[in-house]
């Protein structure tokens, strides 16, 4: 099996962002970790700041893969294009978030992917990537 996980902006910044919401791991050590855990599944990772190299990779390996775990971070919340690029391809999307969007700010409970990720899950810090994979085996 192989799943591909993107991460949107300001992802690049977790272990120094924030740590009262997003924790005090870097992604990257996170990502070894997942990988020591689940042996038997290809992993791959890319993260980016800008919303079009996102839109770029879900168009790369959106026919390739047998899933994607999607944190768009913000562009949850703004992206109608990062929607229509998941309406695009075969690949399913599962849309996570470390923090809990529902307990923040009012503007962070409105996800423009939702409705075309294949599920969501929010607020179980970084295990939520596992969950998000679990659920793909």
């Amino acid at each position: 099996m192989k799943i591909f996980i993107i991460n949107g902006p300001n992802l690049n910044l977790l272990g120094k962002r924030e740590p009262e919401i997003y924790g005090n791991s870097s992604f990257e050590d996170f990502f070894i970790k997942l990988k020591e855990e689940f042996t038997s599944v290809s992993l791959d990772y890319f993260q980016s700041n800008i919303e079009g190299e996102l839109i770029n990779k879900l168009h790369e390996v959106g026919f390739s893969y047998d899933g994607i775990i999607l944190n768009a971070g913000a562009y949850t919340h703004t992206s109608i294009a990062i929607a229509d690029a998941i309406c695009s391809i075969t690949t399913p999307v599962i849309e996570v978030h470390i923090s809990n969007t529902f307990a923040r700010e009012e503007f962070r409970h409105k996800s423009y992917l939702s409705n075309v990720c294949k599920g969501i899950i929010i607020g179980f810090g970084l295990d939520s990537y596992t969950l998000a994979l679990k659920s793909f085996l």
